[in-house]
């Protein structure tokens, strides 16, 4: 029976040498965030159930358009930041890695979309 010690254990095993980053990436964007969507909120609340019309020309101007795009941007960065690390503690081998690259990659994609929606409504 083998008695080992954490550290023995631990012991070769390296370092991602990248958790600090992502903490601090996660927690900076956290504070972004946690200014941007209210004002998201009062900026996109306001035109729910408007005329389209209305609408077009509410995301026409500079302050809803720059608010809507921040928000996509900052929030799916976050989104796959917080995913990647919830894959790499919950699941292990080649499924990690897909999942990592599909989260990942439809993330991307509906960024994409939001910010192609947004500027066709703005222009």
């Amino acid at each position: 029976m083998a008695y080992l010690t954490d550290r023995k254990r631990a012991v070769g095993m390296g370092s991602a040498k990248t958790g600090t980053q992502n903490f601090w990436w996660m927690t900076v964007s956290s504070y972004g965030l946690l200014i941007l969507t209210p004002l998201f909120l009062c900026t996109f609340g306001s035109q729910l159930g408007q005329p389209y019309e209305e609408v077009l020309a509410h995301f026409a101007r500079p302050y809803p358009a720059v608010i809507t795009a921040l928000m996509l941007v900052a929030g799916f960065l976050h989104f796959i930041r917080g995913m990647r690390m919830v894959i790499e503690d919950y699941s292990h081998g080649m499924t990690r890695e897909w999942l990592i690259i599909a989260v990942t990659c439809l993330s991307y994609f509906a960024m994409g979309m939001g910010v192609f929606a947004l500027v066709r409504l703005a222009l």
